[in-house]
């Protein structure tokens, strides 16, 4: 079983555009479309070892003259994380105890009571499925570990962005609601499963290969490569990746329509939105804007 989807680790001046190789970058430059300035599109990756999370030169410049930061969601909005804390929560009073069997609930249970660093498990048993099999990935990164997300925002506060969201905390978290939360049940059950037959070892090597490959994909800057990774692993969840990635990149260019015109923005979301026919660069394309990489030689390629 492998332990999450790729998907879910990823998910937001006046500078010339330099095509790197293979159009390869993290950073890209729209414009075109009637737009004055230009805007500015990054990819992050939501979970990263801190000795990775640099930032270019490019990109403190661009964050530096934008005038507004947009994420995913509003990262600067307190009021809405802690609302959003209560939309993680299963709907109809659903339990983890309603999706498993008695004897896999009890699995479950015993397995987090033994693992204290954890949140409490009377706490994860009335949430989506997800927040725990999450907690779980988090404990098992091998690194001290940030979100590109936050090393963004700490540059946006040091020169006084403001800093904004495509879409609400709340929709994000609805968004898991289309997941069916047994499917998100089972995958949590599947992995605990691994670790308490001793198959862990084997099933961690996959996923470690997986995530080593996406990794080194990110730090390259190979969006299409990276995309490739993605579609790869966690047959599980990578099934909902209309709802994951898809239909929310669409609602992002409706709402970049409206926004692209009067300001010059850096955008930044998770890189697995990016590529492919149905990701931000294409669909931008269609829109009529010109999308180009951005020189942003400053990642590690280890």
């Amino acid at each position: 079983m492998k332990r999450i989807s790729a998907a879910l680790v990823v998910s937001l001046v006046s500078l010339c555009s330099f095509a790197q190789k293979q159009d390869k970058s993290l950073l890209w430059k729209v414009s075109g479309n009637g737009i004055t300035r230009p805007s500015y599109i990054f990819g992050t990756i939501h979970m990263i070892c801190k000795d990775d999370a640099a930032l270019s030169d490019s990109m403190k410049r661009i964050i530096r003259d934008a005038d507004e930061v947009y994420f995913e969601v509003d990262l600067d909005n307190m009021m809405e994380m802690v609302g959003m804390m209560k939309q993680m929560k299963m709907k109809g009073d659903t339990t983890l105890k309603d999706l498993l069997a008695e004897k896999d609930y009890a699995t479950v249970k015993e397995y987090f009571s033994q693992h204290s660093g954890m949140l409490p498990f009377s706490l994860l048993e009335t949430y989506k499925p997800i927040l725990a099999a999450s907690v779980l990935q988090q404990g098992s990164f091998k690194c001290e570990s940030t979100a590109m997300e936050q090393v963004i925002m700490t540059e946006a506060k040091k020169h006084n962005k403001k800093i904004l969201g495509l879409e609400t905390m709340g929709y994000q978290a609805s968004v898991l609601d289309e997941i069916p939360y047994k499917v998100q049940a089972d995958q949590l059950l599947s992995y605990i499963q691994d670790e308490n037959n001793g198959t862990a070892d084997s099933s961690a090597a996959e996923s470690n290969r997986e995530f080593d490959e996406m990794m080194q994909a990110y730090r390259e800057q190979d969006i299409a490569k990276l995309e490739s990774v993605m579609m790869k692993s966690d047959v599980g969840i990578s099934a909902y990746t209309d709802v994951l990635l898809y239909k929310r990149n669409y609602n992002w260019i409706e709402k970049m329509k409206q926004l692209l015109p009067a300001k010059q923005l850096l955008i930044a979301v998770g890189a697995g939105h990016l590529p492919g026919e149905k990701g931000v660069i294409s669909l931008l394309r269609k829109a009529g804007y010109t999308v180009t990489p951005v020189l942003n030689n400053n990642v590690k390629t280890i």
